[in-house]
């Protein structure tokens, strides 16, 4: 019988320090799972244009962007959240008036706000987004402003309890740490997309595999029986039913070896 692995990107497929090396390993786990018959799904909070075509050309069956905002199976769109731009716009005036830092996620691209206080973490993002060669200069004031989910970051003058109060009414907050929040519309995670694609392909949930390394996956991996943390990941080892090595020390292919995946 088939089963469905969901792998997240940073910290799980690539590497997190800037280079996006992804272990020889790791492509031949991929290739091996695939050519036993196994359906291999890409499922991360980056919104679709921000897939690493590293990433892409391990063949990978489908993806989840945007934690669940967008679901792509074998090139065809089985779902995708837009959101109206006016309540985008509306939300933006709304982190101003909160006083963080945003950066909106849509799947063609992002936005940034010139309003917002300038933080060195997004002057960071900036330097990382030049290095991939993706625009940064998309702006709210754009005719096409619109976004899929967004992240901020808080400061000493932000006003957490409005942002919190107003923004939970539409958005799941995730808190990731050190002031940085990811902003996902409610109803839709890394999870709400797996049983979509159990669904749709008819696969038991006993069937259903994760791995991830970062509390952002922490829905995903409570969805799935077969729950796979990588090592290194402590934050999320309570939550899982695995632990495997970690990415430069094959920890996908070991990982899939456990579980008779390849």
């Amino acid at each position: 019988m088939k089963s469905v692995i969901f792998f997240d990107i940073d910290g799980t497929i690539v590497s997190e320090d800037g280079l996006f090396t992804i272990p020889e390993s790791t492509k031949k786990a991929v290739a091996l799972t695939r050519k036993k018959g196994n359906i291999t799904f890409i499922n991360t909070g980056r919104t679709e244009f921000n897939v690493n075509k590293k990433v892409r050309q391990l063949g990978f069956d489908g993806i989840i962007c945007g934690c669940g905002t967008y679901i792509e199976y074998n090139g065809e769109i089985l779902l995708y959240n837009k959101l109206k731009q006016d309540f985008c716009r509306e939300i933006a005036e709304l982190l101003r008036k909160c006083k963080v830092t945003p950066v909106y996620e849509h799947k063609d691209g992002y936005f940034f706000d010139d309003k917002a206080p300038k933080t060195a973490d997004l002057d960071d993002f900036l330097e990382t987004f030049v290095d991939e060669g993706i625009d940064i200069s998309r702006r709210v004031e754009d005719s096409n402003f619109c976004f899929d989910k967004f992240v901020i970051w808080e400061n000493e003058y932000s006003d957490m309890e409005l942002f919190h109060r107003e923004t939970g009414r539409y958005f799941d907050i995730i808190d990731r740490g050190h002031g940085f929040f990811e902003n996902v519309p409610i109803g839709f995670s890394k999870a709400t997309a797996i049983q979509l694609i159990l669904d749709k392909l008819n696969i038991p949930l006993d069937r259903a595999y994760a791995i991830g390394d970062s509390r952002n996956d922490l829905p995903m991996l409570k969805a799935v029986p077969n729950s796979i943390a990588m090592g290194g990941a402590e934050v999320i080892y309570p939550y899982v039913s695995y632990i495997t090595t970690s990415l430069d020390d094959n920890g996908i292919y070991n990982a899939l070896a456990h579980f008779n995946l390849i």
